[in-house]
């Protein structure tokens, strides 16, 4: 391989990658992984697991491509509203282009706030889609259940990374935050 950093690399002529092959185990991983984004994820990550299990079955052997196909995993999303699952979209792309968030927000015991934040992650729970942010009233991490939001607005204006408001940040605070016995 010739190369230079910056510039590029290239192959010589007769060079050959292996090729990629799984396990029958990281199959079934890859398979559960992607029905579990197609029933509980928003319709544009459901067709691109879709087209992820498509491009890996494509290039199995045909006895891995069986059990690609016939993989007895399952993940039920008839617990997840449509409803629920659009807001997973646009909170996705305010998450990756870094933009700040608007939504009203009703907490568990039924009191009502408008919130203005900066989101940081989304959380599957097993029950519930959760969004992770700072929240600029707050001045402080959040975690927000989609459940629970309404008017969500994904404002043109962008934040910027600070020191203290990151996801790395946001998950060291849940990790050093003390977690209550179990019994």
């Amino acid at each position: 391989m010739r190369g230079e950093a910056g510039v590029g690399y290239a192959l010589p002529k007769g060079f050959d990658l292996p090729p990629l092959m799984f396990t029958e185990e990281e199959i079934e991983a890859l398979v559960l992984g992607a029905r579990v984004v197609q029933s509980w994820g928003d319709a544009g990550l459901a067709r691109a697991a879709e087209d992820t299990l498509g491009k890996v079955q494509n290039v199995l052997p045909p006895k891995l491509r069986e059990r690609l196909v016939e993989a007895p995993l399952f993940a039920p999303g008839f617990h997840v509203s449509t409803e629920l699952r659009r807001l997973v979209a646009p909170l996705r792309v305010a998450i990756r282009e870094r933009r700040r968030t608007r939504f009203d927000y009703r907490d568990r015991v039924g009191s009502r706030s408008d919130r203005s934040v900066h989101p940081l992650g989304l959380f599957y729970w097993g029950t519930a889609w959760s969004l992770g942010a700072w929240c600029e009233s707050r001045r402080d991490f959040r975690n927000f259940r989609l459940d629970r939001m309404t008017g969500l607005e994904v404002l043109e204006e962008r934040f910027e990374p600070k020191a203290g408001r990151t996801l790395a940040d946001f998950f060291r605070r849940y990790e050093a935050e003390p977690r209550p016995a179990r019994r």
